[in-house]
């Protein structure tokens, strides 16, 4: 078992508090210890970032690009050793963790390493300046340029740790950027191990640093620092208000990613085809790492003509899946992260039972010992207003609720705080597509639950604020610059 340090300035630093247990969701074993920050070592986290972020900005871009892409390189050579940390401590299925922890991260360094090399200038066409009392007239020239915005915070999620943060590190160092990374406290190690593989790379010391914690006062040090321009978070909405009200008092960039109740809408015209894909996407809530995705769609909005026909199958397709440890391949539902969260999560089915929610599939505990277990669980005949139909549950947990025509199904689909991703499922792909119009989300997917790499993603409401994904992550890593002059 590794205790870490923090990773700062290109070296590992022996935390002056000590350690906190990192535990293996599927045995409660200890996975090893990550350490536990004072606001000094955080400022020395952002010192280093500052005093290194200048001279990488200058750097040529494709230099930038080359440490990238040799970044995405050391990942995979590194694979042998870092899924199986990644599956230890996230609690991932192994189709989970080998398709998608690491994987991903590594073409995440590697669209960013491209991403280096897009134009980053605008040029504006010329125009006539009249002469006043600011300067003379006169033909002028313009262009709008991306610059760096300086430090980033890096705040991470639990549910992909590696992946989210190289969806902030890889295009926020692209852009010129440096990086102080914040990792969930369930699963940073991971993150920590990235520290040396970025040296190794040949990124300079301190445009990529890592410090960790167990309680929010690190994250807080972290945000309200003076020397932290910009602020990227991916969390639940309670923890990204708090994070938005505090760099709003220095008036810090903020990306917010936030929570999501995803709405599956399955429209009356539906074919069988159709219907299948539907089941398969809202299914993915117990089978995709056990529904700790924000953007899965956890609320079945079915037209009441195909109810019974949809909650039928997927009353099958929950009670199908396999439930157990994720280091076994037949395993389709590993376990939720902590103790903590399942009794949250469990706290909402039994909430949803007592307002008259019917129990079709799941609702009780595994009978597995050790890990933190829940069963995917159908809740049938909900109605909008039950808090499972509202509130993030963030497990694998659906609740599936009937409509009668489409002006309900927005209704109800639009009803909650939030709006990252909802989905259309019809046969008649025009009438999804104005469907999809008047839904208040950052995403919508029309007979999939696919997502496009290269497509702007964030959210409405209480999902967030901005964009990332593609060349958009490049956009929100920089500032425009307005440059003109006299021809």
């Amino acid at each position: 078992m590794t205790a870490y340090g923090h990773w700062i300035g290109g070296a590992w630093r022996t935390p002056e508090k000590g350690h906190y247990p990192v535990v293996n969701p599927a045995t409660e074993e200890v996975v090893g210890e990550a350490p536990e920050s004072t606001r000094a070592e955080v400022a020395d986290a952002v010192a280093a970032a500052q005093a290194a972020q200048d001279g990488w900005s200058r750097t040529p871009a494709r230099e930038r690009a080359a440490v990238l892409d040799r970044i995405a390189d050391l990942l995979t050579e590194h694979a042998e050793r870092l899924l199986p940390l990644l599956q230890a401590e996230t609690g991932a299925t192994t189709r989970v963790t080998s398709a998608m922890q690491l994987p991903v991260a590594v073409e995440r360094f590697r669209r960013y390493a491209r991403g280096a090399m897009e134009p980053h200038t605008v040029p504006l066409a010329p125009t006539i300046g009249h002469g006043s009392p600011l300067a003379p007239g006169g033909l002028l020239g313009a262009a709008a340029v991306r610059r760096p915005v300086g430090v980033v915070a890096c705040i991470t999620s639990y549910n992909f740790p590696l992946v989210n943060l190289a969806g902030k590190a890889a295009p926020a160092l692209a852009m010129g950027n440096a990086v102080v990374a914040k990792p969930a406290p369930q699963d940073p190690l991971s993150c920590l191990e990235l520290g040396p593989i970025t040296r190794r790379a040949g990124l300079p010391d301190g445009l990529f640093n890592v410090i960790t914690g167990e309680y929010p006062a690190t994250g807080e040090a972290l945000v309200s620092h003076p020397g932290v321009d910009m602020v990227s978070f991916t969390g639940s909405t309670v923890v990204g208000k708090r994070i938005a009200e505090s760099a709003g008092r220095s008036m810090k960039r903020t990306l917010m990613e936030m929570g999501g109740k995803g709405a599956a809408i399955v429209l009356g015209d539906a074919d069988d085809k159709v219907i299948e894909s539907a089941v398969g996407a809202v299914g993915s809530v117990w089978s995709f790492h056990s529904g700790q995705i924000c953007t899965a769609p956890t609320r079945a909005l079915v037209h009441r003509s195909r109810y019974e026909e949809v909650v039928a199958r997927l009353t099958d397709y929950a009670r199908s899946l396999t439930v157990g440890s994720p280091v076994e391949n037949s395993t389709d539902v590993g376990p939720l992260i902590s103790a903590e969260q399942r009794e949250r999560v469990e706290a909402y089915i039994a909430g949803a039972r007592a307002e008259g929610a019917r129990v079709a599939a799941g609702g009780t505990r595994p009978a597995l010992r050790p890990g933190f277990y829940v069963a995917p669980t159908l809740l049938a005949d909900v109605t909008p207003g039950m808090a499972a139909a509202r509130e993030e549950i963030f497990g694998p947990v659906v609740a599936a609720i009937p409509f009668d025509d489409e002006d309900e199904a927005v209704r109800i689909a639009n009803s909650t705080p939030y709006g990252l991703h909802d989905y259309v499922f019809a046969a008649g792909a025009a009438r999804a597509w104005a469907l999809a119009a008047r839904l208040r989300s950052g995403n919508v997917g029309i007979n999939t639950a696919q997502r496009h790499p290269e497509t702007p993603f964030g959210g409405f409401k209480d999902s967030g604020v901005g964009r990332d994904g593609g060349s958009f992550a490049l956009h929100a890593y920089s500032e425009l610059q307005s440059v003109v002059w006299t021809a």
